[in-house]
């Protein structure tokens, strides 16, 4: 993987956050960073291309949209995970998942507009798999974001 240039991590501690929501984003970046809009351009493109940015997307907060959300886990067999997987990461509605080293090794977030679709969604996954899913819906959301600074801020 190619080394980070200073360019590349003004961009990325910028756009964590405050995301330009104008007609030419990139532009408005460039004139921020002193670059030119299809320097932004490509250079998130790069970045994109190189998995170091994984996806630029909104971040809602599903209760003001009038959703709910849950956190669920589940204990996957090794044979069964990606049969698992594929069934999961079909679903729309689901934010990101993630594996761990646990008996429960498989956990996603699944957001969708009511407790009882939350249900029907998961008993039908596990109608699919064969795999029971624990359903942990969230009582207080303690953190919704985690930013990375990438330039050392003392230099």
């Amino acid at each position: 993987m190619p080394a980070l240039t200073d360019l590349d991590r003004r961009i990325l501690d910028r756009i964590q956050d405050n995301f330009p929501l104008c007609s030419h984003p990139y532009a408005a970046l460039g004139e921020e960073l002193g670059v030119s809009e299809e320097e932004v351009f490509e250079r998130v493109c790069f970045l994109r291309e190189q998995g170091i940015i994984r996806q630029l997307s909104a971040n809602f907060w599903a209760s003001k949209l009038g959703f709910v959300s849950t956190l669920c886990s589940a204990k996957v067999p090794p044979d069964a995970l990606d049969s698992f997987l594929d069934v999961v990461n079909a679903i729309p509605n689901v934010t990101h998942n993630y594996l761990r080293d646990n008996p429960f090794n498989v956990w996603f977030t699944l957001i969708c507009p009511s407790r009882e679709d939350i249900q029907k969604t998961l008993d039908r996954v596990t109608q699919e798999t064969g795999i029971e899913i624990l359903n942990l819906p969230a009582e207080k959301i303690y953190k919704i974001n985690v930013n990375f600074q990438m330039q050392d801020k003392n230099t």
